[in-house]
Parts: C-alpha cells; sequence; structure tokens
C-alpha cells in the first residue's frame, strides 16, 4: 500500500514538470478590452455620439476575427469580468447559448467570451470579478455621502491637479476598428503608462485626520479589487496544461498582468502576439 502511495505521488509531480525539468506553469492569457455595451460605469465616460452599435454586421464580422485570432491560444479555461455572485445565471445563459436558445448580448464577456468558449467546446465560463475592501475609516465616509468630508475628496477626485498627466487616448474603435483598439490598450508600454493614472489625481489626496487618505483608497479600489480577482482566479484550480483566457477591462491589465508575470503557478504570454497574426 505504502508502495502505491508512493508511485502515486511520483507521477503526480512528473505530470507537473515539463521535458526540460523545469516546473510547469499554467499559460495566462490577459484580453483587456472596452466595456462593448458602453454601461459608462467607470470615471472616464464615452459620449453616446462616439459610442458603436457591436452587433452591426460590420463589427459582428470584426469580432468573429477577433475571436479567430483568439481561438489560437486553444483556451480550455475562459474568465470573464463578472462577480462570482453571478456565476448561476452566466451558467444558464451560457447553456442556453450553447443550445442555441440565447441571442449574444451586446457586452464583451458574451460576444468574445461565450463565443469562443462555445467554438471550442467549453462547457463553463468562469466569473471573476470583484470589488476591493476599503480601510473601515474610509467605508465608512463612502456611507455618508452627505457629509463634508465625503463631498471635498468628491470634489477632488473629478477636479484635480493632474487631470492633464492622465493617460486617456482618444478611441479608435470607431474611427479605426475594434481590433485596432485592442492592440493598442493590450500593449505594454500603453499598460505601464495606465497604471500611472492610478498614482496621481485621488493618491494625492489628503485630509485633516490623514495625510495618507488617497493613497488608502486606492489601496481598496484599486490594488485590493485586484488581488481578489486574481484570487478568484486562482480558486479555479487550473491544471498546469490549462490554458486560461481572462476577459476585462484595460485598466486592470497594469496590476493584473504584474500579479502574473511574478507568479510561480502562471506564465503570462503576449496578448498581441495573437492579436497582431
Amino acid at each position: 500500500m505504502k508502495k502505491v502511495f508512493l508511485l502515486l505521488l511520483l507521477s503526480l509531480a512528473v505530470s507537473v514538470v515539463s521535458v526540460s525539468g523545469q516546473i510547469q506553469r499554467t499559460e495566462v492569457l490577459t484580453l483587456g478590452t472596452f466595456h462593448f455595451n458602453f454601461p459608462n460605469l467607470d470615471v472616464f465616460k464615452i459620449d453616446e455620439s462616439d459610442q458603436i452599435d457591436v452587433l452591426n454586421p460590420r463589427h459582428q464580422a470584426e469580432i468573429e476575427e477577433i475571436v479567430d485570432r483568439l481561438a489560437k491560444f486553444r483556451p480550455t479555461i475562459i474568465a470573464i469580468e463578472l462577480s462570482p455572485q453571478y456565476q448561476s445565471a452566466t451558467d444558464s445563459l451560457y447553456s442556453n447559448y450553447l443550445e442555441s436558445r440565447h441571442q449574444l448580448s451586446r457586452n464583451e464577456t458574451q460576444q468574445i467570451g461565450f463565443r469562443l468558449g462555445k467554438n471550442l467546446g467549453l462547457q463553463k465560463i468562469y466569473c471573476v470579478d470583484e470589488w476591493g475592501r476599503h480601510y473601515d475609516y474610509i467605508q465608512n465616509l463612502f456611507d455618508n455621502q452627505e457629509s463634508q468630508e465625503f463631498k471635498d475628496f468628491a470634489n477632488f477626485f473629478y477636479d484635480n491637479p493632474d487631470t492633464s498627466l492622465l493617460f486617456r487616448p482618444e478611441p479608435i474603435f470607431k474611427t479605426e476598428s475594434i481590433l485596432a483598439e485592442l492592440i493598442r490598450g493590450n500593449d505594454k508600454d500603453n499598460i505601464k503608462k495606465n497604471f500611472g493614472t492610478y498614482l496621481i489625481g485621488p493618491f494625492k489626496y489628503s485630509s485633516d485626520d490623514n495625510e495618507f487618505f488617497g493613497a488608502d483608497f486606492r489601496t481598496g479600489q484599486w490594488f485590493n479589487r485586484n488581488l481578489r480577482i486574481y484570487r478568484n482566479i486562482q480558486k479555479i484550480n487550473a491544471e498546469p496544461t490549462d490554458r486560461i483566457l481572462v476577459i476585462i477591462g484595460f485598466d486592470h491589465l497594469n496590476l493584473l498582468n504584474y500579479f502574473f508575470e511574478c507568479s510561480p503557478e502562471f506564465d503570462l504570454v503576449d496578448t498581441n502576439y495573437y492579436l497582431k497574426d
């Protein structure tokens, strides 16, 4: 019995070791994207005149091309920017789509995630989004939005001296193509520039009681949120032979990509290697 157990452990160890003798890590491709249905819930809004209808035949053809390029990565797991609380509803919608009983909505989770999943024969799409957790004193402030302290922070958030330093290039999904927008947003240099927007503006805000208010705010609002998203991806319990595609808003790449690059479990692949193919 002891010998059988040792052999089992050995076989498991061998399964995660590559031919070169190195531990095999799960490949991850993070597809940063804008939100196809334009909910305008983010700080930076897209004017209605600048929006597109992705159900338009021209844009549907563009999305099909994007899906075909991503298919070459051959993902075995697709994760999308929806909270796990919507996993059951997502399972139901995706199941109906697989059975041709659901028409894709405009959002990118379905236009790309559902479409690609069906093309590859995947039976499940994983919801991995999360909100961050704030320090108690910041959360208490947000729970009391009539207070002058909250109003002072809100005013600084939307109107501060660093506005001109923000990296927010004009959208090109309408003037060029959706693919061109995705290639630009997934460019490594642009991802670094995007990260800089989280280190200025509200990050510098200080209150009478706390000179690090802005840094503490970003800790919960952005760093904690993305760490939680990363943890949700970990909880999928992928095998080393799996390939994970994460479909998520552009801004998340500035932290998620770094987490994957540093992880001993994952191997981040170049998204634009596939998008530019």
